[in-house]
């Protein structure tokens, strides 16, 4: 091999899960076990799926009761925006969860209803727009006004937008370029919540009230069906809804519908973990049947990335959405049909709008309409557009100040899941197991190592190819020669590294091993140069070479968070399938720790491992899963992990950082850094940490290595969690952290 075989490994990693984003489609059926006997029969088949699904994108936590809308008024405007000879629309809200509110438009027609009705619109258009109450659509796109005339009450929420500004913190003096969607997505992430499930809440919250009034109707009264229709983004949220909510009795999407293999390329805000794993937007469209479901092809607002860049405002993910072909359309339609093709009725609950020759229509189609009315149970003839629309009666009204709400009102809540998580953490793992010195400890954490290798980081299939190890020497230095080692591990993706071999080895000889790992954009040359003009030394102090000159054999292996988009894309691929970037890395570092245990000269109970930076996080990841490394140290990275990802109150966060791929599905909920190092118990565990290191505050670093000492304590071996603070930067210090590597991996110290 030649040439930049880091790049090649990102390269070849971007093969491997593209591969794995196609074959996804295949692979799902395992997941399903459909009964197509009974309506009653399919829905308690898909239970679990619906389930699934309702975690995946957050789904998860309980509404508050809603008794009625608030009317949303004050002394200079009225609640009442408009009025017509057939209906008159009024401002409100509705609670939805604690703290949070929907907010946008109420039509209520001056008959009984026809239907009740969820509008939702694009994120970047405003309620009014649906009714023609401001500028931006034209008639017949209207899609509220024009179910408002046909006699339904309907309900359009303001959907969280693509501006950003707010995003951002003034009191810390942060901001960012992120869309306010990315800015909610990133903080809730982390805590197993998404914007999505956020504005799914929102609509359930609605239905649950229209619920509430066909209930008061008594009974041998018909009763309005419930319906739920978007546009673009309002049709993602209209189709998730529908499939997590059995109330609603007919769904239009318009603009959304599509095959999801390319994910990656979309906004960041739609990366939904392990969706493509079990659902497609046909699987997802077969948890809406057997209900009406009519998908309409129209074209979407063309999406070129976030917000530019400017006055300090950047970091924000890429992300482009255009239209997609109408090929591509009706083939996901067809699957969705043939996933309920058994009986041919589930699959006619499908209906599929488009122009001639597969032109788009819409949104809004008089044909859309007309099967979405169905589906509500009024077949009737659609009316007539009318010839003026209403008008709208408030004056000065403040959308800017609305969406400003909403988007606070989901960051407020994100924030108390924050602050409430480490009691979530306590009872799901420090409360069940009591560590003491007689318990097997061992054996206690396995299910929780399975539970974070499986649902958080995502577990691959083992490393497939053959090893295939090649080597060819380096560097031949006074104490120790250097060779470069490439190892096979799944079609197309290899574990690459630098092995230095002391030269005082003895024949039969097994010393311990430590694995030196770099940082983000690092290389394994970085740890071993000793040229102090180098970009590598002033953070590795060249610590792989010092510890060969100390005897130990050291390999140091690249980890390819290497190459900024090109690696941070990896883990846009890999989310959707259930996985990570660290599920490339665990498994490249199996192949790794299976390759140096078969070596003569390496002692296999005696590999440590000990990363600095992005190598930290690897040695708070990769240690508590894989038994095999003996110790661990994590060096520049240590925190309180899940404060440093989801804060927006503090300078440290990388809520305001370009490193997008750092959200970890429900993390926060699950594994901090004090629980990983609990994973790595009773295995030596050891921080270092420079004064000066703009990762975080010396005062998380104490409060989160707080609870790993005190568990070390309760385990009868505290002499194995140890710290070592130096006042300096970012770097390899290797004075502590020597001593703590001779010791722990029984290795005499030169004279």
């Amino acid at each position: 091999m030649e040439g930049d075989l880091s790049a090649q490994m990102v390269a070849g990693i971007d093969r491997f899960l593209r591969r794995e984003l196609e074959q996804s489609v295949g692979a799902r059926q395992k997941l399903w076990q459909r009964d197509f006997s009974s309506n009653e029969a399919y829905e308690k088949s898909v239970a679990g799926n619906r389930e699934r699904f309702r975690k995946y994108i957050g789904v998860v936590d309980a509404r508050v009761p809603v008794t009625a809308l608030e009317y949303v008024s004050s002394t200079s405007t009225s609640a009442k925006a408009a009025e017509t000879d057939g209906y008159t629309v009024y401002a409100v809200r509705w609670p939805v969860l604690a703290g949070v509110q929907g907010e946008g438009l109420f039509v209520q027609p001056k008959r009984t209803p026809v239907a009740r009705v969820v509008v939702l619109p694009d994120a970047d258009q405003t309620p009014e727009m649906l009714l023609g109450l401001a500028p931006g659509l034209p008639p017949e796109a209207q899609l509220a006004r024009r179910l408002a005339e046909q006699g339904c009450q309907v309900i359009i929420p303001t959907l969280i937008d693509r501006q950003d500004t707010a995003s951002g913190n003034a009191l810390v003096g942060r901001f960012t370029n992120q869309p306010h969607r990315e800015w909610i997505y990133r903080q809730a992430y982390e805590m197993g919540r998404h914007v999505i499930g956020y504005e799914v809440q929102k609509v359930l919250a609605a239905v649950d009230w229209f619920s509430s009034l066909n209930q008061g109707l008594g009974e041998g009264v018909v009763k309005p069906r419930i319906g739920v229709a978007g546009y673009a983004e309002g049709g993602l949220i209209a189709l998730y809804s529908a499939a997590v909510d059995t109330r609603i009795n007919a769904t239009l999407v318009s603009g959304y519908f599509d095959a999801r293999q390319k994910v990656w390329q979309e906004p960041i805000y739609r990366n939904v973990f392990a969706l493509l794993q079990e659902f497609g937007d046909a699987e997802i469209a077969s948890l809406v049947a057997p209900r009406s479901l009519v998908i309409e092809y129209s074209a979407v607002p063309k999406i070129t990335g976030p917000p530019a860049p400017r006055d300090g405002r950047a970091g924000a993910a890429p992300g482009t959405w255009e239209t997609p072909d109408f090929i591509s359309v009706e083939l996901e339609v067809q699957r969705a049909r043939t996933l309920l093709a058994e009986p041919g009725r589930f699959a006619q609950a499908i209906r599929f709008v488009y122009g001639n020759e597969g032109t788009p229509v819409g949104p809004g189609s008089v044909p859309a309409l007309q099967g979405f009315m169905t589906g509500l149970g009024w077949p009737a003839r659609l009316n007539e557009l009318a010839a003026t629309g209403p008008v709208e009666l408030r004056a000065g009204v403040d959308v800017a100040a609305r969406q400003l709400r909403q988007v606070r009102e989901l960051e407020a809540f994100t924030q108390e899941l924050l602050r409430r998580s480490e009691k979530v953490r306590a009872d799901r793992f420090w409360n069940k197991v009591r560590p003491t010195p007689t318990n097997d400890w061992g054996a206690a954490r396995r299910p929780f190592q399975e539970d974070m290798w499986t649902e958080v980081i995502g577990r691959l299939p083992a490393p497939s190819q053959p090893a295939n190890p090649r080597t060819r020497q380096i560097y031949d230095e006074p104490k120790w020669t250097g060779y470069e080692v490439v190892l096979e591990v799944w079609p197309d993706v290899f574990a690459w590294g630098y092995l230095l071999l002391p030269k005082d080895l003895q024949p039969g000889e097994r010393r311990p091993v430590v694995v030196c790992q770099h940082g983000l954009e690092g290389v394994p040359e970085d740890t071993v140069t000793t040229d102090p003009k180098s970009s590598g030394f002033r953070y590795y102090n060249a610590f792989a070479a010092k510890l060969a000159e100390r005897g130990f054999i050291t390999f140091a292996p690249h980890n390819p968070y290497r190459g900024k988009d090109n690696f941070r894309v990896l883990q846009r691929k890999a989310n959707p399938l259930k996985a990570s970037l660290f599920s490339v890395i665990l498994g490249q570092h199996e192949r790794i720790l299976d390759w140096l245990g078969e070596q003569p000269f390496v002692d296999p109970a005696r590999i440590g491992f000990y990363g600095l930076s992005y190598g930290g996080k690897s040695a708070m990841r990769l240690p508590a899963l894989l038994d095999r490394y003996a110790l661990s140290i994590c060096s520049a990275d240590f925190n309180e992990w899940i404060t440093k990802n989801v804060t927006v109150e503090g300078r440290y966060s990388y809520m305001f950082t370009g490193e997008y791929e750092m959200p970890e599905f429900n993390l926060g909920h699950t594994y901090n850094y004090a629980e990983m190092a609990m994973l790595i118990a009773p295995r030596p565990f050891m921080v270092e940490r420079g004064h000066h290191d703009g990762v975080a505050p010396d005062e998380w670093v104490a409060y989160e290595f707080s609870k790993v000492r005190r568990h070390y304590t309760f385990l009868g071996i505290p002499e194995r969690a140890t710290i070592e603070y130096f006042n300096g930067p970012h770097s390899i210090h290797g004075v502590g952290t020597y001593d703590f590597l001779h010791q722990h991996l029984n290795w005499p110290k030169p004279r």
